[in-house]
């Protein structure tokens, strides 16, 4: 793990306006920079960069935070990843704060080696490629006759391996890599008699990324036809490349898979090349695998919406029925989008411009349901077990999805296309769930017995619960705005003391034995007086740094306002106007009476209810009834307090 002084230090060398200008182009506007949403199209720009507080704020997604945690969003990084790469970019040496095994600096550095050595050698199939007159007359002739530029070629940094049996291990060798690292990559093949082979010899090469766009292995495709030999060839499984983890063109596709909330899935390199070069760059390959849980996983990261591209090959739809429902139990939605007879995403891709194919998509794409009915029903001819046992795949697919909420909706849509009543799709699905979960079905056996609504009666008072909860966050946002300003306040006796924001917050909730109801309102709370008890002022910007995304983006949320007041009120008419900092001594002590008052009210709202019970004593009544006028009176000595200072 990184350690902790590691982490301050990236902190306060990184700059956030640094790193997210790579990402966005920003413009001065006062003191704050502004520039378009990296999340999403717009035309006005409400993204805002505060280089004085080191944090961001995306108006438009509500997305905000750190450098670190804008490292996350943009880049999909795990909170680790992205102080490495901050790290890098600083050249800030990383310091780990616990001792590593033998065995474990063992795994790291033969992980590393093989890093390493991927990089290095698709440097050499690069080079190949477009520097050898070998790789220019087959290799890079291939690529151009199949249509592909030389943007998407470099791209996505596709190779070729000469045709010398030994090449590749030759180079690698003369540069100091080991046999046994090359040969646990999958490159070379050394025999006992000292003959060596590289595996990929005379192939074009795709290189395969990992998320973050570090190389973990290739594919080859051969360009002669040798009946013998596999026509692609991928890496062999190791300490980096996991097939079933990867998905070929995530790295090049996960910016516009983010911004428009959409991934499309194929099969093959040349279709995720051909699309890209169509200007469909939200494409991703299984690279001709079954689909798996952690390949979904990844693209769940990006967005929730999957729309699956097949030829029209009747074996092949029927086969990826199961990718379908491993993706609905994921809680994604998924479109399926068939392609004319004939065509596969590559060619059709060639064929059509960017606009065009994004037509096609929007009158083809369609819902699982609609998909498996029209495939299957051809198989069915009419024939009514048949047709049962259509209906009961279907019903299958949908069992598989957690949201009970879509489960309606996906029935509602089945009983409509196959004119069967909901009530009987509903029985059928909680039999399903029964027979393959111990998880209760009685909401949906409920529903198939009766489909009248449900009510119930809210008893909580919802309009002291948001009032309750709007001077809780105004609390939080004075400790996280202005927590270490030095105000002037008067005591019980009218003397002025000076005290800072959270001093006086925290000695006012120890004193009066309070809380605050909201969750991380209060978790807040609790580390602030952690630090007052370190002789620390935690402030927005130490929460800001936090490692908990919701922390980090609350603390954002109060800490950049989306309108401020523009300094040419002051500078060009000559309007002075007072900063809200010069009000904090009273909305401070407005706020914490304001809390009282509604803690009273919540307290004397407990008690009236004891007073309700059969069983309580005229003893305890009394006693209880005592508390109810004292804490009345209480509550009234407050609201004159409060009128006064309002």
């Amino acid at each position: 793990m990184i350690s902790q002084r590691t982490i301050d230090i990236i902190f306060e060398t990184a700059r956030v306006e640094e790193v997210v200008g790579d990402f966005v182009n920003l413009k001065r506007a006062g003191s704050s920079l502004k520039g378009l949403s990296p999340f999403g199209n717009e035309k006005t720009p409400s993204f805002v960069v505060s280089p004085a507080k080191q944090i961001w704020k995306d108006f438009s997604s509500g997305r905000g935070g750190n450098v670190v945690t804008f490292l996350m969003e943009v880049e999909q990084f795990t909170y680790p990843e992205a102080l490495r790469w901050l790290a890098k970019r600083y050249n800030i040496e990383i310091e780990e704060d616990r001792e590593y095994s033998f065995e474990q600096q063992q795994e790291e550095k033969e992980r590393e080696s093989l890093f390493i050595l991927t990089e290095f050698a698709k440097k050499f199939f690069i080079n190949q490629l477009n520097n050898s007159e070998e790789g220019n007359l087959i290799g890079l002739s291939y690529f151009k006759e199949r249509g592909f530029s030389k943007e998407i070629i470099d791209r996505f940094e596709l190779g070729y391996s000469p045709k010398q049996w030994d090449a590749f291990a030759e180079y690698a060798l003369k540069n100091g890599y080991s046999k046994e690292i090359i040969e646990e990559a999958g490159l070379v093949t050394f025999r006992e008699d000292n003959k060596k082979y590289d595996k990929f010899r005379e192939r074009v090469m795709f290189p395969i990324f990992s998320f973050s766009g570090r190389t973990l292995g290739f594919g080859g495709r051969i360009l002669r036809n040798d009946i013998k030999a596999a026509k692609y060839l991928n890496s062999p499984e190791n300490k980096i490349y996991h097939k079933s983890k990867t998905l070929y063109g995530l790295f090049q596709a996960k910016q516009e898979i983010i911004k428009s909330d959409q991934c499309f899935l194929v099969e093959g390199y040349t279709d995720v090349l051909s699309m890209h070069q169509a200007g469909i760059q939200n494409t991703v390959a299984s690279s001709g695998t079954a689909l798996t849980n952690e390949q979904i996983r990844l693209i769940k990261r990006l967005t929730e919406n999957i729309t699956v591209m097949y030829d029209g090959d009747n074996a092949g739809i029927k086969a990826s029925f199961r990718g379908i429902d491993m993706i609905l139990e994921q809680e994604m939605n998924v479109k399926v989008l068939l392609l004319p007879e004939g065509e596969d995403p590559d060619s059709f891709a060639k064929k059509h411009s960017s606009q065009e194919i994004e037509n096609y998509i929007k009158e083809n794409a369609t819902d699982f349901i609609r998909f498996k009915v029209n495939v299957l029903l051809e198989e069915a001819n009419n024939d009514p077990i048949k047709k049962a046992e259509l209906i009961r795949e279907i019903v299958k697919s949908i069992s598989l999805i957690p949201n009970s909420i879509k489960q309606e909706v996906y029935i509602a849509e089945t009983s409509k296309i196959m004119g069967i009543r909901e009530e009987v799709l509903f029985k059928e699905l909680a039999q399903l769930k029964n027979s393959g979960s111990k998880n209760s079905t009685s909401h949906i056996t409920d529903k198939a017995r009766e489909k009248k609504p449900e009510i119930s009666i809210v008893t909580t008072n919802k309009e002291v619960l948001n009032i309750q909860l709007t001077i809780e966050t105004e609390i939080i946002k004075l400790i996280l705005q202005n927590g270490d300003l030095e105000v002037d306040l008067k005591d019980e006796n009218n003397e002025l003391y000076k005290t800072t924001v959270i001093q006086e917050i925290v000695s006012q909730f120890q004193e009066n034995e309070l809380s605050l109801s909201t969750p991380i309102y209060q978790k807040i709370l609790e580390d602030v007086k952690i630090g007052l008890e370190n002789n620390e002022l935690r402030t927005g910007s130490y929460f800001s740094r936090s490692s908990d995304s919701e922390i980090v983006n609350l603390a954002t949320e109060m800490m950049l306002e989306k309108y401020s007041l523009s300094e040419n009120w002051t500078v060009k008419q000559g309007i002075n106007i007072k900063k809200k900092e010069e009000f904090v001594h009273k909305d401070l002590f407005d706020v914490l009476l304001r809390f009282k008052i509604i803690y009273i009210d919540n307290f004397i709202k407990n008690l009236m209810d004891k007073t309700k019970n059969k069983d309580i004593t005229q003893e305890e009544l009394n006693d209880i009834l005592k508390q109810i006028m004292h804490f009345t009176s209480l509550k009234k000595i407050l609201n004159e307090h409060l009128n006064r200072v309002i």
